[in-house]
């Protein structure tokens, strides 16, 4: 495989600057852009990525980028079989193979052994996390996720944490990928690295609350591109 076009995220990145606001997407804005359609058409070929960091900061954004022209090609995860749809029966050519938005995240990006990506894949989604307003890089990458880490973490329409009843209302997204979390030893150890108020923080890291989960909203997460 050749060094490709689809490792440079730079056109992906004008694009996130200039049409997402607060992870609220303006899918129209996307549908406009000659230049996105560019960029997923160049994720394609066969590419060669210098170590787990730049793999990382690829399919991260190729992830993102696709998930995007799903919402562009009429697909929604919205319902039940919109998701299926929208995850598993699609393909899309990626780095010279043929692939699903669910084998990318399951077969590709989750065996690289970085939780953090749950923060960072964006399923076009209410409840998921933010869409970032820049593209991934390799020389950022850690900094990055974790900000994202912090910023799923402590948004309370995603995660919230009740002190008097010792309660951690969840995302659903921590039970559905328990097992990355569980490295830390808890998905509650796990948060705590991460929560600002230090006296939850603490009572977690002792594994110290009860979890409910919060229902997902599969709503849209952005403006509706046009029909």
């Amino acid at each position: 495989p050749a060094r490709g076009a689809g490792v440079d995220p730079a056109p992906f990145d004008a694009l996130l600057r200039a049409h997402v606001r607060a992870g609220q997407v303006d899918y129209p804005a996307f549908q406009d852009a000659p230049s996105f359609r560019a960029y997923v058409a160049s994720l394609a070929p066969a590419v060669q990525l210098a170590g787990r960091s730049e793999e990382l900061a690829f399919y991260i954004n190729a992830y993102n980028a696709l998930a995007i022209a799903g919402i562009l090609d009429g697909l929604s995860p919205s319902t039940a079989l919109g998701r299926q749809r929208f995850f598993r029966f699609r393909d899309w050519p990626l780095a010279g193979r043929s692939i699903s938005l669910h084998d990318l995240e399951h077969r590709v990006l989750r065996p690289l052994g970085e939780p953090r990506i749950h923060f960072a894949i964006i399923c076009a989604s209410r409840s998921c996390p933010f869409l970032r307003s820049e593209a991934y890089v390799a020389a950022r990458l850690d900094a990055q996720l974790d900000s994202q880490a912090r910023a799923f973490v402590n948004d309370r329409f995603r995660n919230r944490f009740d002190k008097a009843t010792k309660t951690a209302h969840l995302s659903e997204i921590f039970k559905w990928f328990d097992e990355d979390f569980r490295a830390a030893g808890s998905v509650q150890k796990y948060i705590a690295r991460y929560v600002d108020d230090a006296d939850v923080a603490r009572e977690l890291a002792a594994d110290a609350y009860r979890i409910e989960w919060i229902a997902y909203d599969w709503g849209l997460n952005g403006t509706p591109p046009r029909p």
